[in-house]
């Protein structure tokens, strides 16, 4: 190996890192909210990703069909739910954001989708549609558990990745779908060309840790979700609402995870079932990062990233072997080092 291509290939991995920087910063969003493991994460990057690809050719994605379908479902929960004591007001809310919102969505996208569309909004489009897909997914699979132990919550999140892997075949079929890129420009640095996709890929990587870490740090939202993570009981206790905090923590993840999905599709090929894979690379970097720390989940991905780009190199056909194997000393030092506790319960 010469110069060049180690250059090389730290660049890919730094590349690679930084998208699975994104998704450990979700997981590690989510958990620390609603002690929920994402492990649909995957499915976020690749419904984010392949709507994208979709709407760039002039086709509807199922996925905004799905968006209106888990309305209705999380307004009949929410019927069922406040039987007891429904107020038109609760009753007009639910309306307005579980059958108003993804049908309104319907429409702009069938109103908007053509092969001539602007790719920023083909790319708003898709936000929206997963965005909208993951504040019902908490309503609907995790709202009604969220009392319940962190087992649980895995267990209900295990089954949400299958069901939402089997209708990403339903929707996108078994064929590979690309996207157009962000942006055709280019920069030259020595032997290294930075595409504007990569630029676009490190901007927004250090744009949502810097934004993550001023939104807990400084916004009232942003602490009130760190106090539900702190203790549900306390919270609730001096008035916030941890409903509203897993529905903001559900929101962020799928939009992080779409955008991912977007940077990803205009460089490589993607299927429906892609996302796992992806997602659990993150999974890696947030462990790493003890599925807390976001500073040190961004640096751990960007470790994860590059050890892939070399054992590629070096050792392909067991490149996802060593890239796992990064979780086992990890876990090995934290079960050594952690007292065991007994699990709290609201």
């Amino acid at each position: 190996m010469n110069t060049t291509i180690m250059l090389f290939l730290l660049q890919d991995g730094i590349t690679n890192g930084a998208i699975y920087a994104l998704l450990g910063l979700a997981l590690v969003l989510v958990f620390a909210v609603t002690r929920v493991i994402l492990i649909p994460q995957g499915e976020f990057v690749t419904y984010g990703a392949l709507s994208y690809a979709m709407l760039a050719t002039g086709q509807v994605p199922g996925t905004v069909r799905l968006a209106v379908a888990m309305g209705l479902v999380a307004f009949a929960l929410d019927l069922f739910f406040a039987r007891k004591a429904l107020h038109v007001r609760l009753v007009m809310r639910s309306v307005a954001l579980n059958i108003v919102f993804p049908v309104a969505l319907l429409g702009l996208v069938y109103a908007l989708v053509g092969p001539n569309t602007p790719i920023a909004v083909n790319i708003a489009l898709a936000l929206l549609i997963v965005a909208a897909i993951g504040l019902f997914l908490y309503r609907i699979a995790f709202q009604p558990i969220a009392h319940t132990s962190v087992l649980v919550l895995l267990i209900a999140s295990v089954g949400c990745h299958l069901a939402l892997q089997g209708l990403g075949l339903v929707f996108f079929g078994a064929e590979g779908l690309r996207a157009p890129a962000l942006s055709s420009a280019a920069v030259t640095a020595g032997p290294l060309r930075f595409t504007g996709q990569s630029l676009a890929v490190y901007g927004l990587t250090i744009g949502f840790i810097v934004g993550l870490w001023l939104f807990f740090g400084y916004t009232k939202t942003g602490k009130a979700l760190r106090a539900t993570a702190v203790n549900r009981l306390g919270a609730r206790l001096v008035g916030i609402r941890t409903t509203l905090s897993g529905q903001i923590a559900f929101l962020l993840a799928s939009v992080i995870g779409a955008i991912s999905g977007i940077l990803i599709v205009p460089i490589t090929t993607l299927y429906y079932d892609t996302g796992f894979l992806i997602g659990l690379k993150g999974f890696i970097a947030a462990i790493i990062g003890g599925l807390v720390s976001y500073p040190l989940t961004a640096v751990a991905a960007i470790v994860v990233g590059i050890v892939e780009a070399f054992s590629s190199f070096y050792a392909s056909n067991f490149k996802e072997v060593i890239v796992f194997t990064l979780i086992l000393p990890v876990l090995v030092l934290r079960s050594l080092a952690a007292p065991q506790v007994e699990e709290e319960k609201d």
